[in-house]
């Protein structure tokens, strides 16, 4: 990378000297090229931390706002399935609880693929959206937030100990659409970590020893990883850019009315395309949020 910057520097003034236009044209763009790939090793290389290349765990919470704001949490996990369609990952539904008059209460979905981590984890935080409420007959303009946090499944988890008496375990009947296919046993699984008050969900599977597994495998995860992020807030508590999240500490912004514009707050990044974001075309966020980290 650096004798083809080199060369062109040369070329560029030997092009110059001779006022060579069509060569100072064509270095430009060899220039251009060379820029993008500079970023893109850039980009490559930040994926290099301990957990970025494995899976990972998203989790998608309405907040404030009653539907309007489990719509917006339909609307995110929508974003998410086509950008991993995108990516090319897998993804399995671990736990949906549906709002009561519209969309999703949470999701939680455990991802596959390449740096499925690396990239994700640049989600972890709160989307606020503004738009024409399609729930309110006189079309008043609505501001809703949901909540997105990320965490790692690494291999190692299983060896990572927790204590049974610190595990509080809840069984109850996975909610479903009825009929035929209504699960009349509680199979569904729900264990917290009392001493930090995490809980995980698991409804994917009939069988409520197959549940308890992975609830138990996600909640060492997600143990794992709150420690994690203690010590990190330790190390890095000057950087203000690590904050708690909270309402009205928003990541993102999806303005819908009475402009279209998307803002990743962090990063300044923005985009008027906001059906495109809507449609998982999130990687400028994400690359931008990496790069500036």
């Amino acid at each position: 990378m650096d004798t083809d910057a080199n060369d062109l520097l040369e070329f560029f003034a030997l092009a110059t000297e001779e006022n060579d236009d069509a060569t100072l044209l064509e270095l430009t763009g060899q220039a251009d090229s060379l820029e993008r790939g500079v970023n893109r090793m850039e980009f490559v290389r930040k994926l290099s931390g301990p957990d970025d290349s494995a899976d990972v765990v998203v989790t998608v919470h309405s907040g404030a706002g009653g539907t309007e704001s489990c719509d917006w949490t339909e609307i995110l996990f929508r974003m998410y399935l086509r950008y991993m369609e995108r990516k090319g990952y897998t993804y399995e539904i671990l736990e949906s609880s549906p709002g009561e008059e519209a969309g999703l209460k949470s999701v939680t979905l455990e991802v596959k693929g390449d740096y499925a981590y690396g990239h994700l984890k640049a989600e972890t935080g709160v989307h606020r959206l503004v738009r024409i409420s399609p729930f309110d007959s006189n079309a008043r303009r609505h501001t809703s937030f949901s909540s997105v946090y990320t965490y790692p499944i690494m291999d190692e988890v299983d060896n990572y100990e927790i204590d049974e008496k610190d595990i509080r375990v809840d069984t109850y009947r996975a909610s479903g659409a009825g009929g035929q296919h209504v699960n009349k046993t509680d199979s569904a699984v729900r264990m917290t970590h009392i001493p930090t008050g995490i809980a995980v969900a698991c409804q994917t599977e009939r069988s409520q020893i197959k549940n308890r597994a992975t609830a138990l495998k996600l909640l060492k995860a997600r143990v794992r990883q709150h420690h994690k992020e203690l010590e990190e807030r330790e190390r890095e508590a000057k950087m203000s850019e690590k904050k708690k999240i909270e309402w009205g500490s928003q990541i993102r912004s999806y303005v819908l009315h009475p402009y279209n514009l998307v803002k990743d707050h962090r990063t300044d990044t923005e985009t008027s395309n906001t059906q495109a974001v809507l449609d998982g075309d999130i990687d400028m966020f994400i690359e931008a949020y990496l790069l500036l980290n």
